[in-house]
């Protein structure tokens, strides 16, 4: 990790008010050191941080997203249920997931349109949309 990916792990931690602790910080430089947005799986991260050289667990890698979850700084996009990535990109945007690869990227949202939602359940409310796009291969 390079010195500007630190800063910049800790300035995106500060906005939410967390404490730079050695873990998070180490995940929040990974995620956002080099300025671009990330679509990360905790394994995923998990794998960077170890070759990092720095010793922590997979469940504290989970916590520490759920946690990033909780104050705004990810969202998590889950795919069938069982695969969560993580996304450094918290506005509402469409996704992209490449079935051939399990990759997940932002699509962009100038052409999406929605000329209509379904009512919400009584005593509920729409707070949010998720779009994924399924992609794979031609055959």
């Amino acid at each position: 990790m390079t010195d500007l990916s630190v800063i910049r792990g800790q300035q995106w931690l500060a906005q939410a008010d967390l404490r730079p602790t050695k873990q998070r910080l180490a995940l929040a430089a990974l995620m956002v050191g080099d300025g671009q947005d990330r679509h990360v799986t905790a394994e995923g991260l998990f794998a960077s941080v170890r070759a990092s050289g720095l010793q922590v667990s997979l469940a504290t890698v989970y916590n520490t997203l759920r946690v990033f979850c909780e104050v705004g700084l990810v969202q998590e996009i889950t795919i069938e249920g069982a695969k969560s990535y993580f996304d450094t990109r918290v506005d509402d945007h469409p996704h992209f997931y490449f079935e051939d690869s399990s990759e997940l990227t932002d699509a962009p949202k100038e052409h999406l349109e929605f000329a209509r939602l379904p009512d919400a359940p009584d005593g509920t409310e729409i707070y949010k949309v998720d779009v994924v796009i399924r992609v794979r291969k031609k055959r």
